[in-house]
């Protein structure tokens, strides 16, 4: 089996991370380009649209110190981020991952998962729990990437199996 790459490039010139909240008016294209990519793939697969599920945690749940609103900044305009929450005394789950349509393919994803992992396991988080759908096989294919276990028969038919649950756990983090 191959080994996760787990090797990052560093920031280009200009780009910064803020950890912030999901109510930063810098967040909130990032809310909005989410909901319409989730409503373009998905339609009303589960009954009920995108902005149910975007807006299902309040705020807090992605405010520190439980959580985090991570935005990869160019020039001060959000170009990729990711959140998480808390969900015990050890665990943190990953949300929101999302990559302006004109930067995919760049590997911003996976600068924002890393730092992610990072920030959880700086605040003594040992492991992240994260789920995607059956219509977004390149998160599939990032998180396998990077050393995400998958919780579901990898090669199984991505309609049948639904939500796709993975795991990790940190190194360096402890609770």
């Amino acid at each position: 089996m191959p080994q996760p790459d787990t090797t990052t490039r560093p920031l280009a010139p200009g780009d910064s991370f803020l950890h912030t909240t999901p109510g930063d008016a810098l967040a909130r294209p990032v809310l909005e380009d989410l909901e319409r990519e989730y409503d373009s793939r998905y339609g009303n697969l589960f009954g009920e649209p995108a902005s149910v599920e975007i807006n299902r945690y309040p705020n807090e749940a992605f405010t520190a110190p439980r959580g985090t609103f991570l935005l990869l900044l160019r020039d001060n305009v959000a170009i990729a981020g990711g959140a998480f929450m808390t969900i015990d005394d050890t665990t943190v789950e990953f949300k929101r991952m999302w990559t302006h349509a004109d930067f995919r393919g760049q590997g911003l994803a996976k600068l924002v998962l890393a730092e992610l992992e990072a920030e959880a396991a700086r605040r003594g988080y040992s492991k992240v729990v994260l789920s995607t759908g059956p219509r977004q096989p390149e998160a599939v294919r990032l998180y396998l990437a990077t050393g995400y276990t998958p919780l579901f028969e990898v090669g199984g038919d991505p309609e049948k199996i639904v939500i796709h649950y993975f795991e990790k756990f940190l190194p360096g983090g402890q609770r």
